[in-house]
């Protein structure tokens, strides 16, 4: 089984192949853009199981990379590059801010994971990560689960988020879920005097892996949730335990419904220039990734006076508690760190407002700045008490 990189691949005149047509977008992307700098992008296909994946590491300046892997029908195989491209470099800032000894990476398998997911195919993936020799760390991500971490692990030793019989932490949702609950309570006080949702409003759109989680930890302190999610049965889920919650049609009108919190907890590109001209809430803090749907939302959503939470600094926790399991799994003390994330969102927002910029554009800077100095994670920022 072989292994391409991008620069390897030629135009072949297919334009349904991975890296025909798209090859100049993604080198532009690589090489020429601002969003670029990735190290390697790695296009695996093995046609037995029918696998068709991408793996991006962006950057091994901290570390290892570490990412999750995600199983999607993309439309085309270059949205699932560009996918890929995004995903890694978001975790490159996620890994440096959660102050992790990682850098990022991401991997995108192509395909409807209801129907083209197998143990072949899975097995036949773990064979590629294991190719790259540990500079790739994967981990679950939208499509994926412990369970299929279990299969991936039994071709390398490079495979977290596996169960707790494998030697793994289980489902890392539950400290995401957490993560994003204490980047709320820091955006709270920043916006409101007090670290507590208590009688606030808070939207959560998406109760799927990670949002029926934040539903719960927003219950127990106190705050009015509101709720949908494209998924009937994931609503029902949460309203038939807890009836208190209020249900709506579709993230359009969630957007316009009064709300103190916007939590963007499905797919990324949630925040677009709609979305932010509609929307009610004066904070934005979700577990999704990627929210910002193209550069300058952050600004609009300053503009507007609207506290925006980077997602990839609050969502934090999943990869907080991966990351704890190479050295051998202690929830307490992943847990603990994924706390900090209080400390680390409070942090930036004391930079946005020191430098006159967006919360999003100091979170960018604290990374760049640690991913540069090559920090090590004991010297990293230490909690504001």
């Amino acid at each position: 089984m072989g292994v391409t990189t991008v620069t390897d691949v030629r135009q072949t005149g297919r334009p349904d192949a991975i890296g025909t047509v798209g090859t100049e977008t993604v080198l532009a992307k690589l090489f020429r853009s601002d969003q670029g700098g990735h190290e390697q992008v790695v296009l695996c296909q093995d046609r037995a199981s029918g696998l068709k994946a991408v793996i991006a590491i962006h950057s091994t300046a901290l570390g290892p990379a570490l990412g999750g892997t995600r199983f999607h029908p993309y439309a085309s195989d270059e949205e699932a590059v560009e996918d890929a491209l995004n995903l890694a470099r978001g975790m490159s800032y996620k890994n440096a801010l959660a102050g992790l000894d990682h850098g990022g990476g991401k991997a995108v398998i192509i395909g409807d994971p209801d129907t083209l997911k197998s143990e072949s195919l899975l097995l036949a993936y773990g064979r590629f990560v294991a190719s790259l020799g540990g500079r790739y760390v994967t981990a679950c991500d939208v499509g994926t689960y412990v369970a299929d971490m279990d299969v991936v692990a039994r071709e390398n030793r490079w495979t977290t988020g596996r169960s707790p019989e494998r030697g793994g932490a289980g489902d890392s949702a539950v400290l995401t879920a957490f993560g994003v609950f204490q980047g709320m309570r820091a955006a709270a006080r920043i916006q409101w005097g007090e670290p507590s949702l208590r009688g606030r409003r808070v939207g959560v759109a998406g109760v799927g892996k990670v949002g029926h989680h934040l539903v719960e930890h927003l219950l127990a302190d106190g705050a009015q949730v509101v709720i949908t999610d494209v998924r009937a049965e994931a609503v029902s889920r949460i309203t038939a335990r807890h009836p208190e919650v209020t249900a709506v049609r579709d993230a359009e009108v969630l957007v316009r419904t009064p709300l103190d919190v916007y939590a963007p907890c499905a797919l990324g590109g949630a925040l677009d220039d709609a979305t932010v001209a509609a929307l009610t809430a004066t904070v934005v803090c979700g577990a999704a990734n990627n929210q910002l749907a193209h550069p300058g939302v952050e600004k609009d959503l300053a503009d507007r006076g609207i506290l925006y939470a980077p997602d990839y600094v609050v969502n934090a926790g999943g990869v907080i508690q991966v990351a704890d399991e190479l050295h051998g799994f202690d929830f307490d003390r992943a847990k603990a760190k994924a706390e900090r994330i209080h400390d680390t969102t409070l942090a930036i927002f004391e930079r946005a407002r020191a430098d006159g910029v967006p919360p999003a554009v100091a979170a960018d800077r604290l990374a760049e700045q640690r991913m540069a100095d090559r920090t090590p994670a004991a010297d990293w920022l230490r909690p504001s008490g």
